[in-house]
């Protein structure tokens, strides 16, 4: 089984959202659709323009916490470097993960 660590974002240098899961299409969709009232959905935050894959549970969520302490401007370099165009990149994925 594979985990995500993710990052949305509401557009170019917009909100960000760092999130973990097991099914990186489904939650795509979830995100996108609304299916739960919460921060990515008051905040049209919808775009994935960071991921990275995991083999265990564990490492992954280390990866989220610290991902979520990081600051605003090492997150934006981190997409910046591997997403310069900052590309959803949701559209590249499929439900093969």
């Amino acid at each position: 089984m594979a985990f995500f660590v993710y990052i949305l974002a509401s557009g170019r240098n917009g909100t960000l959202y760092v999130g973990r899961t097991s099914d990186l299409s489904r939650r795509m969709i979830e995100h996108r659709t609304r299916a739960f009232d919460g921060f990515t959905a008051q905040h049209g935050v919808t775009r994935l323009v960071h991921f990275e894959r995991f083999e265990a549970l564990d490492p992954a969520w280390r990866r989220e916490r610290s991902l979520k302490r990081w600051r605003r401007d090492w997150k934006l370099n981190l997409i910046e470097r591997d997403n310069p165009e900052w590309c959803d990149l949701a559209l590249g994925i499929s439900g093969e993960q």
